[in-house]
């Protein structure tokens, strides 16, 4: 079996570290937050003082990390990745990163002998949890057939979008996109219904019912109910997403209305200092446009 070494144990990296020790693989973990290693260990996990370190310890190393600088730094940077790692190695970086960034990293891997895999991934915390994660794939079949076992203890779909490393970055952020129109299409459809004098309670089930549901409504009804906006995900992560589809688009030379729209709402919220809160907090802006509280 593999020797596997994972960096990055955040809300996402943690719970996904918990289920590859579950299904047996030899594990070594890395984060800057000493606090959340040392409970990876307690767990059977071995520990690794820098990404370097790892590299020079294992087969297979995974990134689940905030953004593509902080994956540059963890590869290209002091005591980085490729100070340790060795020909044969694969690296699959489930970060929902920005495809061309996701490319020169794994042209910089080749020049060592490391193939990578980009392999970010959708469901959440409760995904990750649970070990039903999508995770959408791009790179060389042969790395990709390797890894399998790997992605199968983290995930339920596993899916290869293409044999080129940024298919897996493109299906994430199409992800996001659907992911942000309908946040978006909640916040609106909810403020119009307040507006109009409905009794909320009884119009989600009613929505569920139909076709609005989905798995937005789902979950983030009960948190506009209750007035709820500690973070399932953050405003600060829907921007970063939202701000690499944007990047995209330029670099694919095209232009697209509603993404735009989002990201300057979600800029707003981060302006007004409330980018740690729960991505749906999208909705206070739908409320100053329709003056209405949804709570009052």
């Amino acid at each position: 079996m593999e020797k596997l070494g994972f960096l990055g144990l955040g809300i996402m990296g943690t719970p996904m570290s918990r289920n590859l020790l579950r299904a047996g693989f030899d594990l070594t973990v890395f984060d800057v937050d000493a606090a959340k290693v040392s409970a990876l260990v307690s767990e059977g996990a071995k520990a690794a003082a820098d990404p370097a370190a790892m590299a020079r310890q294992v087969d297979v190393l995974i990134a689940c990390l905030p953004n593509a600088d902080i994956v540059d730094q963890v590869v290209s940077g002091d005591e980085g990745i490729l100070d340790g790692c060795q020909a044969g190695q694969v690296f699959i970086d489930m970060t929902t990163n920005y495809p061309e960034a996701s490319i020169a990293t794994s042209e910089k891997l080749a020049g060592k002998g490391v193939q990578m895999l980009d392999a970010p991934v959708s469901g959440g915390n409760a995904g990750a949890e649970q070990g039903t994660l999508s995770i959408m794939c791009g790179g060389p079949l042969d790395a990709y057939e390797r890894c399998l076992p790997v992605f199968e203890a983290m995930g339920k779909r596993i899916t290869l979008m293409g044999e080129q490393v940024g298919a897996g970055g493109y299906a994430k952020l199409t992800n996001q996109i659907m992911v942000s129109i309908h946040l978006a299409s909640v916040a609106e459809a909810f403020v119009f219904a307040k507006k109009a004098g409905l009794d909320l309670q009884k119009l989600v089930p009613a929505l569920e019912a139909g076709w609005a549901n989905s798995m937005v409504l789902n979950v983030k009804a009960p948190k506009i109910l209750n007035n709820d906006y500690s973070p399932v995900g953050t405003v600060r992560v829907q921007h970063k997403d939202l701000s690499y589809i944007l990047r995209t688009m330029e670099s694919l030379d095209m232009k697209l209305p509603l993404c735009p729209q989002i990201h300057a709402m979600y800029q707003q919220l981060i302006d007004a200092g409330e980018d740690g809160l729960d991505q749906m907090a999208l909705i206070q802006i739908f409320e100053q446009l329709g003056g209405v509280q949804m709570n009052d």
